[in-house]
This record gives structure tokens, C-alpha cells and sequence, in this order.
């Protein structure tokens, strides 16, 4: 299958190499030539990361230009940044530069797959393909229905990741955030407020996650885990429980404070917590290191 990619930032490249290592052809267009030259690099350190056959990267071409990337796709990724007009833009060219059956997907982490197709004339073959980041180590995706979404795109994108190796879930309604954003960000606006309240500082959140109840999320899932201890238990805590938890419709005081005063995280030094460069690389490189051990663990374990 041809795959074509438009941008090769934090998630084309990686998608790119995705599809490459399950031996698809792959184009990946990036106007930006700085970005554009930084690609081979980045995709031969994934590949070094993962234990994978640097040769296989020899499927992927880089373009400048997106007409040859995309001519003869079968599916086309989207990965340009976060912006709906820029989106709906880009899709619109790529309409009338593609095949009337090629699938048009978009990477976006919030964005509505069903406005970016809106104008389009074969809306019919638009989903949204939610990647989580880093694509090539985390397995889900969040595969999006629009309202015009054809039962059949749906099933062949699905079929195209699973063969890829992921984990391809089906969002049968296009709401913000899909299904995975919404339970992060329920889960980060509680740790927020608790923080902002007084009721342990950002440190003692992050080890209540990671120590407590995040030690067992990769092994059950939210409704495993309920179903386990007895639906009636989680009855009995939401009696006490959820009257208290916080219920903000806009983004907290706090957020917006930290924000306003440049403490966005890592970058500047300081965010919910402070960092050191060292501090805040060990977190990347302890990060990278557990997801690359996982996707190999994956491969071990694939039937051959």
C-alpha cells in the first residue's frame, strides 16, 4: 500500500515510520526544510531505539513538494499542527490532488475529523486517526467516525494499524478530545485542583498516579478493574465521592496563573514542578527507555 504523510514533525516522522516497518511505501511531505533535513536522523534514532532493520527505511521518501507525496496514496495522514483552518486547508488540496477512494485521516488530538471534512465532496472517506505521542511507541489510536465516515474506511484504516502493529479503537461519535483525552483531562483537572487547594503539592500527585493506581492501569482498564472489585464498591465511593470533586467548566485559576507567569513546564524550568535540564532529561530518557522496552516486548511476543 502507498501511504503518504503531510508533515514530518513530533508525529509524522514517526507514523511514517510506522507504515514503513510494516512494508508499506511511504512520502512524507514537510515544507519546512530545516524539519525536512532533520527526518533521516530522526527516523534511523527510532530504529536504533527499537532494534528494527535500519534497511526498511529505505521504503520512505521525503518530499518538498506535496503533490508527489500524496499522487498515488491509497491513505493519506495529516499531522500538520493543531490549527482547524490550516486543517480544512489542507485537506481541501489535497482533494483535488488524490484519487476519489484514497482514506483522508487526520492526526489531531482534539480537533473534530467531521469540521476539517466539512466542505469536502467525498466526505465519505475522512476519518480522524488519533495517534498517541511518540506514534511509534505508544500503540493506540483512536480511529474517529465522522458523520459522513463510511462503515468501510473505518474497517480498512482499522485493518491497516492493527496490520501495523497497534491498537486501533473505534470512536463511534466525533466528540473533543475522543475517548482517551477526555479521561486525562478528568484526571488532570482533579490533580490540578487538589494542588491549587492545598491538599498535597504536584510532587505527591505525580507518585499517588504513578505508585498507586497508575502501577496497575497498563494491566487493567477502568471497567476491569470496577468489575473486578464489584460495580456495587464503585456505587457505594460515588455516593461519598463525587459531590466533592471538582467541577470547573473552564480551565482553573491556577492553570492559568502558571501559564501567564511563563512557567509552562520543562522548557522554561518550572511548571507544576521545577527542573534542571538533568532533571528533565531523565525524565525523557526514562520515558523513552520504558515505551521502547514495551513496543519491543510487543514484538517478542507477536505470532510469527
Amino acid at each position: 500500500m502507498n501511504i503518504g504523510i503531510v508533515g514530518g514533525g513530533l508525529m509524522g516522522h514517526g507514523i511514517g515510520y510506522l507504515m514503513a516497518m510494516a512494508g508499506h511505501d511511504v512520502a512524507i511531505y514537510e515544507p519546512s526544510a530545516e524539519i525536512r533535513g532533520s527526518i533521516p536522523q530522526r527516523l534511523k534514532a527510532i530504529a536504533d531505539l527499537l532494534e528494527d532493520d535500519p534497511a526498511q527505511l529505505g521504503r520512505i521518501s521525503i518530499h518538498d513538494q506535496l503533490a508527489p507525496a500524496i499522487a498515488n496514496a491509497d491513505i493519506v495522514f495529516e499531522a500538520a499542527p493543531e490549527k482547524l483552518p490550516l486543517k480544512q486547508q489542507i485537506f481541501a488540496e489535497l482533494e483535488s490532488l488524490v484519487r476519489p477512494d484514497t482514506i483522508l485521516a487526520s492526526n489531531s488530538s482534539a480537533l473534530p475529523s467531521t469540521e476539517i471534512g466539512r466542505h469536502l465532496k467525498h466526505r465519505e472517506r475522512v476519518v480522524g486517526t488519533h495517534f498517541w505521542n511518540p506514534p511509534h511507541l505508544v500503540p493506540l489510536v483512536e480511529v474517529i467516525q465522522t458523520e459522513w465516515s463510511s462503515d468501510a474506511v473505518v474497517k480498512k484504516t482499522m485493518d491497516l494499524l492493527r496490520d501495523a502493529g497497534r491498537s486501533p479503537v473505534h470512536v463511534r461519535r466525533d466528540i473533543p478530545g475522543f475517548i482517551g483525552n477526555r479521561l486525562q483531562h478528568a484526571l488532570k483537572r482533579e490533580a490540578i485542583a487538589l494542588v491549587a487547594s492545598g491538599v498535597a503539592d504536584a510532587e505527591t500527585i505525580d507518585t499517588v498516579i504513578k505508585d498507586g493506581f497508575g502501577a496497575r492501569m497498563g494491566v487493567l482498564g477502568t471497567f476491569e478493574q470496577t468489575d473486578l472489585v464489584g460495580a456495587n464498591l464503585t456505587l457505594d465511593i460515588h455516593e461519598t465521592l463525587l459531590q466533592d470533586l471538582d467541577r470547573s467548566t473552564a480551565p482553573h485559576p491556577y492553570l492559568r496563573e502558571l501559564v501567564a507567569a511563563g512557567k509552562v513546564g520543562m522548557r522554561s524550568g518550572e511548571g507544576f514542578r521545577k527542573w534542571t535540564p538533568e532533571t528533565a532529561q531523565a525524565v525523557r530518557d526514562r520515558l523513552s527507555r520504558t515505551l521502547a522496552e514495551q513496543a519491543k516486548a510487543r514484538k517478542r511476543q507477536k505470532p510469527k
